[in-house]
């Protein structure tokens, strides 16, 4: 069906996007993937209502236990993401095991968004741009949501990554060049009549689903958080989610202070904690390097000025790591008997090299099935 055509399904509570820079309003039922007027990504004007802890004792294990805090309920679209475990490394540093996920990582939580939102939508297609675990969790979701669906990915991508995208039955898109390239790619496909874009970075409804992650600390730590939340940023969606998640929960009185952002990035490509050192609200795009860290190498982030004033506002700062650091931090893992992808352990290798002052939580974001060990 032409886009001036698309089924607009009902959505489940009234939202619209906005542009955070413009101001630029649109209803969420438009195929619109970005601001008009700047090119900017979407935020999303939607406020959540406050999660009380003890309704949550009879509701489903997944991250749609939070619904009165996520812009869609009701899915059909999911495959019972969320609430994975949270173990201990030392005695002030934990681990959330979000590579125990339906799809290996913790993208699933912002890609079963997307999906739910696009079959409510009925688009003609869905197209993503991944460097890899965005990629296969919005093939597998779309597939759950009998969707069809195409996922670019920089010709540099883990090949059991590229497997698993082709298992989910998506087209795989293959892109000369490095991340940037495979963006511009699916940004080119994004403005097909018809054409819904499961932008983990655009699109606000992901950052909505990423946020679940700190709410299920929240839970699991009967109702407080740690003083600092560590997270590997390349375009934010988790750091930008767990901003999300700490703003609504403090607004609504369920903590009574925010912790600390450690945003984490592999030193070859660190636009933003330069930018951060440098004092700068926003980031200059970075020479793309090699990096055993390939899901937060991006050179260029979208999301920049957000993220950089996200880390400043809750007193938190930048971290960088060299490859034999996650190397080493992946193995010490293993060890543990915890098998991450390189990516995953960036924040461990952070706060190994130097720990943060009282409880810290890392995320172990994606399994290291999907890539082996770090070279290095």
């Amino acid at each position: 069906m032409c886009h001036t055509t698309v089924m607009l399904a009902a959505m489940a509570k009234d939202a619209n996007y906005i542009c955070p820079v413009c101001g630029v309003r649109s209803p969420v039922s438009s195929l619109t993937w970005r601001c008009p007027r700047c090119g900017g990504p979407w935020d999303l004007d939607f406020t959540a209502a406050p999660v009380r802890p003890g309704a949550l004792r009879d509701r489903v294990n997944s991250l749609w236990r939070y619904e009165e805090a996520l812009p869609l309920s009701e899915p059909y679209a999911s495959l019972g993401e969320g609430r994975t475990p949270l173990v201990g490394l030392t005695g002030e540093v934990s681990a959330k095991l979000d590579y125990l996920m339906p799809t290996l990582s913790f993208k699933d939580r912002g890609a079963v968004l997307l999906a739910e939102l696009a079959r409510r939508l009925g688009p003609d297609r869905v197209v993503a741009d991944s460097s890899g675990n965005a990629g296969t969790a919005v093939a597998a979701y779309c597939a759950r949501a009998g969707l069809d669906c195409t996922v670019y990915v920089p010709e540099a991508t883990s090949s059991k990554k590229l497997e698993q995208i082709r298992a989910h039955g998506a087209r795989l898109n293959v892109v000369p060049g490095g991340r940037e390239a495979a963006a511009r790619a699916a940004c080119v496909a994004a403005d097909e009549p018809g054409t819904f874009y499961a932008s983990h970075v655009f699109n606000p409804y992901f950052l909505h689903g990423t946020k679940t992650y700190v709410y299920e600390l929240w839970e699991d730590l009967g109702g407080r958080l740690p003083e600092t939340l560590a997270v590997p940023v390349g375009n934010g969606t988790l750091l930008l989610g767990a901003a999300l998640a700490t703003a609504e929960l403090h607004t609504a009185g369920l903590i009574d202070r925010r912790p600390a952002l450690l945003a984490v990035q592999a030193r070859p490509v660190a636009p933003l904690a330069t930018a951060f050192a440098a004092g700068a609200d926003d980031a200059t795009p970075a020479a793309a390097a090699p990096t055993s860290a390939e899901g937060i190498a991006i050179p260029n982030p979208p999301r920049a000025r957000q993220i950089l004033r996200a880390v400043r506002e809750s007193g938190g700062t930048f971290r960088t790591v060299t490859d034999p650091q996650i190397r080493d931090a992946q193995l010490d893992l293993a060890r543990r008997g915890l098998y991450v992808e390189p990516t995953g352990v960036a924040c461990w290798a952070a706060v190994r090299a130097e720990p943060p002052q009282g409880a810290v939580v890392v995320p172990l974001c994606g399994s290291g099935t999907k890539t082996g060990l770090a070279q290095g």
